[in-house]
Order: C-alpha cells, then structure tokens, then sequence
C-alpha cells in the first residue's frame, strides 16, 4: 500500500465496480485525512493495512488486477465511444465526455501515483516507507515538488470524485432506478453531496501532507 492510496477497479455488476472501484480509491481518503491529526495516528492506520495477512495477494486480488481490468474495459469504452456533443451540447452529453476525460485523468494519476510512492521510480524522495516513517515520507513526497502538491494532486483528486459521482448517477439511470425527471433530480442532489464529501476528504489529507515538514516531522514509534 501507499501512503494516498491507490484504488481498486471493476469486477462484477456495475455496482460492484463502483464501489470496488473509484469508492474503495476515494473513501480511503478518510484514512489519509488522519494526517490532519497529528501525532502517530496516521502511522497507527498504516500500521493496521500492513499487518494484514497475505498482502500481496490482498493488493493483487482487490487493486491491481480490478485497476487492469478496469482500465482495459475504460480504454475500449473510450476508443469505441461515440460523443455527440458537438451536434447536441446538452448537460448530460457534456457529463458523458467529461466522464471519459476524467477517467484518463484518473489512469495517468493512479500511474504516478503507484510507481513514485509504491516503486521510488521518480527518485527516493518521493517513494513511501510504511515502516515506522509514513509520515515522515508523505513530507518527503510533497516537498518534492510544488507541482506534485499543488497541481496533479488537486486534479487527480477532482478528476477520481467527479467520476465516482457521475458513474453513480449515470447507474440510476441504467438500472431504471431514477426514470422520472424529478427522481433523477434527486438522484443527482444526492451523488452532488457525494462528490463534495468524497473531495473535502481528499483535500483535507493532501493540504495536511503538503503543511508537514520532512525537517521536523519525527518518526512514528519503531516496531522491530
């Protein structure tokens, strides 16, 4: 695991895949903004995922292999889309390909995201030490750089909650849930409250991180 997380995608009915997908990547963004705590609160969450038994296969099972599927599926659905917004720029034509938009967004962040914090690819710095260090490592990756902190961070995190809560209103409509106007009206004041929870979680924990300082931010208690 990384210390923001990375989601877990798709598998089964599309509600499976929703909250298999994009909830389990952003509702995790709760246990990021234990950051905001201080202390060695965040360090005791890390803690707790990495004692689970069998994590690799947990990470396989429940991320990786959900991200691939998804990804694949997503980049058939876009390939073989067929946007007409150019001839019908109504709102829900522009919600379609802002749907498409964000969930490129969403692959190149999660790609970022895996490989710098799980991997180090992008230099030591920025890579994520669950030992005893979380935090201290977070700071380390958000001092990297102003244009990790403040700019792909941000926009991934807008890009994950948009399509999180239009993939839910969109499923309404599908599945023959929400057919009037008024109920799909609802339905959308109700995935709107979502996206605002989902994203004040998401930046709660990343202005957290960017205000800590790798100088000064000591270490959590060592467990060997």
């Amino acid at each position: 695991m990384t210390t923001l997380d990375y989601g877990a995608i798709h598998g089964g009915t599309r509600a499976e895949r929703l909250l298999r997908g994009p909830a389990h990547f952003l509702l995790r963004r709760l246990v990021n903004a234990t950051i905001a705590q201080g202390g060695n609160v965040y360090q005791t969450q890390v803690d707790k995922i990495h004692d689970l038994p069998f994590l690799p296969v947990i990470e396989w099972t429940f991320i990786y292999l959900p991200i691939i599927y998804h990804t694949v599926y997503g980049v058939w659905i876009t390939l073989t889309g067929q946007p007409n917004v150019a001839n019908y720029p109504y709102g829900k034509n522009w919600a379609y390909v802002a749907q498409r938009v964000s969930a490129v967004i969403i692959v190149f962040f999660m790609l970022f995201h895996v490989l710098a914090l799980k991997y180090g690819m992008f230099g030591k710095n920025r890579a994520f030490d669950p030992h005893y260090r979380a935090l201290h490592t977070v700071a380390q990756h958000m001092d990297a750089s102003p244009l990790i902190t403040w700019i792909l961070y941000p926009v991934g995190i807008l890009a994950s909650c948009f399509h999180l809560a239009n993939g839910f209103w969109t499923a309404g409509i599908t599945w023959g849930v929400t057919v009037s106007r008024g109920s799909q009206r609802r339905w959308g004041y109700a995935c709107a409250g979502l996206f605002v929870i989902v994203f004040v979680a998401g930046m709660m924990a990343l202005i957290a991180a960017a205000r800590l300082d790798p100088n000064t931010v000591p270490l959590g208690p060592s467990r060997h």
